[in-house]
């Protein structure tokens, strides 16, 4: 065992100790658990294709049906089922959400360890970089790509990943700081370790906790702000998402007929997505913010 991956043990059984007894943490992976589960057996729960067309035993188009048993949350304007597009929605949001996060992650946790590590002309560049990102609105900047190329939802993973790396970035570089100054780190080097060796052996392990940590939160911001391009019109037309199903009950007038079982369960799921990041971040802001101990 390599003494400088102790410590990570460390942190990761102080994680799954506060998550069994903080509340906020326990709720928001809770949520995401339930999310995950709903979008890998779409499939399954889903008793309609979310695109498709449904028909009245009468031949007519099953169009505004309120909810019922043949039809849990009613149908759209155009007959679809309104219960099976909120379920392959959480497909749709789960896609970008963890994509976005993976990516800001990656990066991130890259960019902090060798800006951290190295310091220098390569911390100047790198935060430079960081800094120019972070003066970027975020919302117009996702809008404009949007506008300029293809609707995709890999448009929203791009500009997200390329706004959000820098904060993780930041907490990971001020970790490093302090690590490469322990015991271990210097053992490391006498003993003739290379600076990836050292980086990705000896470092790495300790800062991947708080890494994921800032993911989980990317993860409902990735979300938010795919539903609010395809809410503008700026989304994907052959999608079913959560920001899709919005935008398509805004112009179909859904609110003044009414029709609050068509845009309120989505509305709801992309609150709680957004809210289970934070739930995740309260709970764990011990290990983010260390001077908060008691």
């Amino acid at each position: 065992m390599s003494a400088g991956t102790e410590p990570s043990y460390g942190l990761t059984k102080k994680i799954l100790r506060l998550t069994g007894r903080d509340p906020f943490a326990l709720a928001g992976i809770s949520i995401y658990v339930v999310f995950a589960l709903t979008a890998l057996l779409a499939n399954v729960i889903a008793p309609h294709d979310p695109m498709e067309i449904l028909f009245l035993p009468d031949g007519n188009v099953a169009m505004n049906q309120r909810p019922s048993p043949s039809y849990w949350l009613g149908t759209t304007s155009l007959g679809r089922d309104v219960f099976s597009q909120l379920v392959f929605g959480a497909r749709s949001a789960l896609m970008v959400g963890l994509s976005a996060a993976l990516v800001v992650v990656v990066v991130g946790t890259l960019v902090g360890l060798f800006s951290g590590y190295f310091g220098g002309w390569v911390d100047n560049v790198l935060m430079r970089i960081g800094d120019i990102a972070l003066s970027i609105p975020f919302l117009p900047f996702i809008i404009v790509l949007a506008a300029f190329v293809k609707p995709n939802v890999w448009n929203v993973v791009i500009g997200v990943s390329a706004l959000l790396w820098p904060n993780t970035g930041r907490i990971v570089r001020s970790q490093v700081l302090s690590l490469r100054e322990r015991s271990y780190v210097e053992a490391a080097k006498v003993s003739g370790a290379s600076h990836l060796n050292i980086l990705f052996t000896h470092i790495a392990p300790n800062v991947l906790p708080i890494s994921f940590l800032y993911g989980s939160i990317v993860v409902g911001w990735a979300i938010f702000t795919e539903a609010s391009i395809s809410f503008l019109g700026f989304g994907p037309s052959d999608t079913v998402s959560w920001g899709f199903m919005l935008q398509d009950a805004f112009v179909s007038q859904a609110l003044s007929r009414g029709a609050y079982y068509w845009f309120i369960p989505s509305g709801v799921c992309i609150m709680l997505m957004v809210s289970a990041g934070f739930f995740i971040s309260r709970g764990y802001e011990e290990l983010l913010f260390p001077k908060l101990r008691d």
